[in-house]
């Protein structure tokens, strides 16, 4: 097909001071002005977390032929891309002496870093710069954001373990040794770092983005964009808007909830709801009784961050480890408290559920992912999304195994549809290898790692 024009990849639909970037479209280049031809698409880079490891035997598959026929129940959720996923028992965790009273001031803070705090500076934050900040360093400046880091909970858990400043209780990244980077949890503020505009670098305004006057204007920019495209990119940028909107009315759902909720407490009914209809749940975090609504907007954030190219490198801290609890389980019992569960029946089973919640949320995200065209294939063949726990058995606290779920081919860089037992690894060099997969090239390995995995890639 021959096309008559290419659009810049930062051409924006603006409208009331706002600017709202655009999927890439077939008549669009990632290359630099002047360059006549589409370009590949980057590599993105997402990393999602839960705290307090698996119960192994419904995470592992039992076998490599089994897994894409009979994944393992934790692994349910991410059956319809499975082909599309990677797994490999043997990637080792960091050994966490001298520190041995501190499992969870370090499950989350050694993650991506692959490295220990400083020993004689444990009151400061003084660790390592995180492998999605090396990666931020070296493509945060073809995008607007060089990262995107979400969370599900408040980073304010108050806890010293072994004397470790708190913030490595609930951190994974960290911008150099000493600085660690403040995750957002509002799905507003995401809104606004995504799409607002501001004056001052790194700041973003105050206006809501994605108003009703707004979005008008730039769905009337869209319409006089599509009528330009040919055909393909017209059901693109349909998809894309709608994505949009599928985004702002599930963030008004939880904002109008929270309204109902608040006047209910205040003994005030509201004259839309039958008597006999139960009161509105209450979205607070870190308890909220809808989680999985809370994650899915975040996760849909992180899509339309990547599907923008507004970041290519995305953490989410899906929960830290200080007591958050799953009401939509049909149970508040904490987290923590169940995984130490010595093999009770009732507490292996709350902690099979909460873990099959968490990789349903990472599932929903991967999915939408793999349903986007883009390029020759998908957003989730240029993608690298990452799943794990801190810790391989929380009942124990060890790290020998830890659970990964890797997502994504990360432009082919990775051979995917694959369960690998037998990998000898460490946490650095798996994060060492996703970095060069994802075309991230470093002067050093990452923490501790010793070499790159060349399973992960092999083609056999």
């Amino acid at each position: 097909m021959i096309r008559s024009h290419l659009i810049n990849r930062r051409t924006c639909l603006k409208g009331i001071g706002a600017t709202l970037a655009l999927p890439l479209l077939e008549s669009m280049g990632w290359a630099e002005t002047g360059v006549r031809k589409l370009a590949k698409p980057p590599v993105r880079l997402g990393f999602m977390y839960m705290p307090h490891g698996v119960i192994m035997d419904q995470f592992w598959p039992k076998s490599p032929e089994s897994f894409l026929t009979s994944p393992p129940p934790a692994l349910a959720s991410l059956r319809p891309v499975l082909k599309q996923c990677l797994l490999m028992k043997g990637i080792s965790g960091i050994p966490i002496a001298p520190f041995n009273g501190a499992p969870h001031a370090l499950e989350l803070s050694t993650w991506l870093t692959a490295q220990l705090p400083d020993a004689n500076k444990r009151n400061q934050i003084n660790i390592a710069i995180s492998a999605d900040q090396i990666a931020a360093n070296y493509v945060g400046g073809f995008t607007a954001l060089p990262s995107l880091e979400l969370a599900t909970m408040p980073q304010t858990h108050k806890e010293n373990q072994e004397g470790l400043n708190e913030g490595y209780y609930s951190h994974c990244s960290y911008r150099s040794p000493t600085q660690a980077v403040p995750a957002e949890i509002d799905p507003r503020s995401v809104l606004n770092r995504l799409f607002g505009k501001s004056d001052k670098p790194g700041q973003s305004a105050k206006t809501d983005p994605l108003d009703r006057q707004m979005l008008d204007l730039v769905i009337g920019g869209a319409k006089d964009l599509r009528r330009k495209l040919p055909q393909d990119d017209q059901h693109k940028l349909d998809e894309y808007m709608d994505s949009v909107r599928s985004v702002e009315r599930r963030i008004a759902a939880i904002e109008f909830r929270q309204k109902e909720a608040a006047l209910e407490k205040a003994g005030v009914s509201s004259s839309k709801r039958n008597a006999s209809d139960s009161p509105p749940i209450e979205i607070k975090i870190p308890i909220g009784d809808k989680r999985s609504e809370y994650m899915q907007v975040m996760c849909d954030l992180n899509v339309l961050a990547f599907q923008t190219d507004t970041t290519r490198v995305s953490t989410y801290i899906g929960s830290t480890p200080n007591g958050v609890s799953y009401p939509e389980l049909g149970f508040r019992d904490e987290h923590h408290s169940q995984t130490h569960h010595n093999n009770e029946a009732e507490k292996v089973r709350k902690i099979e559920a909460i873990t099959e919640f968490n990789i349903s949320q990472f599932a929903y995200m991967v999915k939408k992912m793999a349903s986007l065209r883009e390029g020759d294939g998908t957003l989730l063949d240029n993608c690298i999304m990452m799943w794990g726990s801190g810790l391989e058995d929380g009942n124990k606290h060890t790290r020998e195994n830890l659970p990964f779920i890797i997502a994504g081919k990360g432009g082919g860089s990775i051979n995917t549809g694959r369960f690998l037992p037998n990998i000898k690894g460490n946490q650095g060099d798996l994060l060492t290898t996703l970095l060069a997969c994802a075309g991230v090239p470093l002067d050093r390995p990452i923490g501790i790692a010793t070499k790159q995995i060349a399973e992960m890639t092999a083609h056999l």
